[in-house]
């Protein structure tokens, strides 16, 4: 099909609940809010492909501060696929974000196994593998280091954010710890921060993103708190298979496989501490 007959342009925030609507239909469970909190913190983020007026196709292509691109969210309506159409809206998106970076920047992605080589041909390298494992939260005793987090403490968090992720998203975080249909962990040892969590209600569950901590110990208490807090619902984990600890975490649990990504980057890889990270924050977001 001709992709000179599509406009690509900006969403709103209605056109990003049908994008989200559609990831749902897909069967990727994302939040209850994510599409008021992705448009609102990120409202030029998101793109789409028009044809007479219809969207047909979108993603987003998310830029912290000039110095890391993050893309997701890449959906074609049935009808419209194997046409080359998302090929083309890939490519746009791609170059669109590039042109928002500083030169030297990189972009991150998790892509799905069947769509990694189509990845791979556009300039970007499998670092790891992702698995999103799951299992039903249960009662446990919380550990006396773990308290929720307060909006005092948003400095601490977003500093120790950066340290994991490799870039600050302070604004980001503001409204993602303290949604209406999240619940945030920290746990603190001594005077210290060593590690924090948030848990989200998707339509079928929860989902716990990030999971950031110093040790597997630290890990094992924070997810504990999240289990505890949606007892007999799915709770689902993104993990980094290269974080070892992570996987023994998992493991320990007995959190099944539900399905795999690839961690995927064009150009340099974040300097982060991925030691500390048991849990992604999102497949959409990074």
């Amino acid at each position: 099909m001709n992709t000179e007959l599509f406009e690509f342009r900006q969403l709103d925030h209605r056109q990003v609940e049908t994008l989200v609507g559609w990831a749902r239909e897909e069967g990727w469970d994302p939040g209850v809010h994510d599409a008021e909190i992705f448009s609102s913190v990120f409202p030029d983020a998101f793109y789409g492909y028009f044809l007479d007026g219809r969207m047909i196709g979108g993603g987003s292509l998310v830029s912290y501060n000039g110095e890391f691109g993050f893309m997701g969210f890449f959906i074609v309506i049935p009808e419209y696929r194997n046409a080359g159409i998302g090929r083309s809206l890939w490519y746009k998106r791609r170059d669109t974000l590039l042109g928002r970076l500083r030169k030297g920047s990189g972009i991150g992605m998790d892509g799905v196994v069947a769509m990694q080589p189509f990845y791979q041909r556009g300039g970007f390298s499998i670092a790891f593998r992702d698995e999103r494992r799951a299992r039903a939260g249960s009662e446990f005793p919380r550990h006396e280091a773990i308290s929720g987090i307060a909006t005092s403490e948003l400095d601490a968090i977003s500093a120790y954010d950066r340290e994991c992720f490799g870039f600050d998203r302070r604004t980001f975080l503001e409204r993602w710890l303290f949604d209406s249909a999240s619940t945030s962990f920290r746990y603190d040892a001594g005077e210290k921060l060593s590690g924090y969590t948030v848990l989200r209600r998707t339509g079928k569950g929860f989902k716990i993103g990030p999971l950031f901590a110093d040790s597997i110990d630290i890990a094992r208490e924070l997810y504990k708190a999240c289990m505890s807090s949606a007892p007999g619902c799915n709770v689902y984990l993104d993990i980094p298979m290269k974080n070892t600890a992570a996987v023994s975490l998992a493991e320990e649990f007995g959190a099944e496989y539900v399905f795999e990504c690839a961690r995927m980057y064009y150009g340099p890889e974040p300097v982060c501490r991925l030691d500390k990270v048991f849990g992604i924050t999102t497949f959409e977001l990074g």
